[in-house]
């Protein structure tokens, strides 16, 4: 049995709903995040926190649990569930509005679901195609994934496994995810209008000997000429990408890629040890 939280209180998940009058369902108003848990401990939980008040904030939604009260309502499903390696969604709406349009009080639903952890499966890489967009306030984590659910066809048709966004040739990010170059010195990800992802923010902490980070723009023809290539998430860690429109990028050894995510794993260890 698979219990979800509404407004910190638990229903089966065969009975867990909210009414068709809720801004998400009418008009796709709402954030959200997700975190991971391993051996039934959250990574990194405070760093999401801090995300997820901040997406609210920004979205005017008023969340009615502190950091404390929200900490206690998912370890309660945590508890109540038993997935010791799982995904914790944490969905905030837009609430049940009369008119469909004007925000009312939001409803707080919490998810778990099993996940595979990836930890050391960085031999294969991903394939990207490249897509001129971007993302609608992209410093908030909003429930709006309207381009790359339409565009799924398109990924597929151009032989990749996910999306890689540009804004008129400089690169942002992937709809689930960040996205790094590594050029001879440097590994370089996008600054501006992106989502500050916490395993990116993790990353961009590390030190790694003979490069330096940089958070800058960057234009698609240097993705093609970098050394390496990867994206970087909560269920990916960092991630190599072998191909970007079909063009193979580096040598696909992706050896800097393998030592961040050596190191990010520690980090992971070191907060679950904690």
């Amino acid at each position: 049995m698979m219990y979800i939280s509404i407004n910190n209180k638990l229903f089966l998940q065969e009975d867990a709903n909210i009414s068709v009058a809720d801004l998400s369902i009418q008009r796709g108003y709402g954030i959200f995040d997700f975190l991971k848990t391993i051996n039934n401990k959250s990574i990194f939980i405070q760093d999401y926190f801090n995300r997820f008040y901040h997406s609210a904030k920004e979205m005017n939604l008023e969340v009615e649990l502190n950091r404390e009260q929200l900490h206690e309502a998912i370890l309660k499903l945590i508890e109540k569930n038993n997935i010791p390696n799982s995904g914790i969604k944490i969905i905030l709406t837009g609430g049940f509005s009369e008119d469909g349009y004007t925000m009312v009080k939001p409803n707080l639903i919490i998810i778990q679901t099993p996940l595979n952890i990836i930890e050391t499966e960085t031999k294969t890489g991903v394939a990207l195609v490249s897509y001129n967009h971007q993302r609608q306030i992209p410093q908030v984590k909003t429930i709006d994934y309207l381009q790359a659910i339409r565009l799924q066809k398109f990924v597929k048709e151009n032989g990749a496994d996910d999306l890689l966004y540009h804004n008129n040739g400089k690169v942002r990010e992937c709809p689930r995810a960040n996205f790094f170059i590594v050029t001879n010195s440097e590994i370089i990800t996008a600054k501006n209008e992106v989502l500050n992802g916490i395993t990116r923010k993790k990353i961009l902490s590390l030190e790694i000997p003979g490069y330096t980070f940089s958070e800058r723009d960057f234009t698609v023809d240097e993705v093609y000429d970098a050394k390496e290539a990867f994206i970087s998430s909560s269920t990916k860690n960092a991630f190599p990408v072998n191909k970007v429109d079909g063009k193979l990028i580096g040598d696909g050894k992706s050896i800097i890629t393998r030592l961040i995510n050596d190191n990010l794993l520690k980090l992971i260890e070191l907060d679950q040890n904690n």
